[in-house]
Parts: structure tokens; sequence; C-alpha cells
């Protein structure tokens, strides 16, 4: 794995959700679940950001809802999660790749003693053809074994951001 730089804590609305697929209309682009920056709404999107966007709705990959620069995509907001590590730059030819990062998030959460608004995660993304979800779980067993921790069960899990997602349970002796 190759760990990626993700020490920006503040993202424009465009790479923490257009970049990564997220419609326009998706409930965790509210206000009540991202934080977003007073005074940020006037920023035009750089030119890259325009080509990559316009380059994901004319693949159709808005989900036929549009895309418009003018939905808070020029917002400025703390990260809800780590985006940079999950958009990658056109290829000539397809490479496989293994990223990690590990980093600071931020999300609107009512506080109680497991919810904090401020939190560390960890988020990977391996690319390659012919991938499985049970190549996903040998990633996260060898992850969490590294780690001292080999007693480990799945469960499938809705998570806005990801698809398919899971969660996954463990137990220490210490």
């Amino acid at each position: 794995f190759t760990e990626m730089p993700t020490d920006n804590f503040v993202e424009s609305s465009f790479w923490n959700f257009d970049a990564l697929f997220q419609p326009q209309q998706h409930p965790a682009r509210d206000q009540h679940d991202t934080f977003f920056l007073l005074g940020s709404g006037g920023a035009q999107l750089r030119g890259k950001q325009r080509g990559f966007c316009e380059g994901l709705v004319s693949l159709g990959c808005q989900w036929d809802l549009g895309w418009s620069e003018q939905f808070r995509s020029s917002w400025a907001l703390l990260g809800s999660h780590l985006p940079p590590i999950n958009v990658f730059p056109p290829q000539e030819k397809f490479t496989p790749v293994k990223y990690f990062s590990i980093d600071r998030v931020f999300r609107n959460e009512s506080l109680d003693a497991t919810h904090l608004a401020e939190f560390h995660q960890v988020e990977g993304v391996v690319a390659d053809r012919g991938l499985t979800l049970g190549h996903l779980m040998g990633i996260l067993r060898q992850f969490f074994t590294k780690l001292g921790i080999s007693q480990l069960r799945f469960k499938p899990a809705y998570n806005p951001y990801t698809e398919p997602s899971m969660e996954v349970f463990s137990y220490h002796e210490g």
C-alpha cells in the first residue's frame, strides 16, 4: 500500500462529494450532516475540477439527476471523509493500485459517549480487475491481525459513502 497525503482539512464540496459520484440531492450533503464554512459560497470551480465533473456527467455517473456547479459544489467545508484517496486522475492504461490514509474527519453528529464531531478515520482504496467482497474481507482481516486483533466477525452494513459496506466486530483478550 502507498500512503496518500491527507493534511487538507478544508475541502470544496466538489472534492468531498461530486468527485466521489455522490448525487447533489444526497441527504449526507445537507447542512445537518456537514460543516459548511461561512462565506464560502461564491468560489468558482477551477478548470480541472469543472472538466472532471463535466466528464462524470457525460458518462452518466450522476444518476441522470443532473449536475449544477451552483448546487454548493464550490462551497468550502470541513472534510467529512478522506476524498483525495478516492479520486484518481485518468490513466492512459489501467494500472492496479493500493492506497491508504489515516487522518482527521469532521461530521455534524449528535455527541454522545461513542460519537464526536471530529475523529480519525482509516481509509483505503484497492483498484484491480476481478476483485470481490471476499478480497476486501481478506484485506481487513490482515489489517486487524497486524494490530494484534484476530477474532473478527463481519456484518453487512449501509454507509452512504461506500458500497458494498460492512462493519467489523472484534474481540481482544486485553
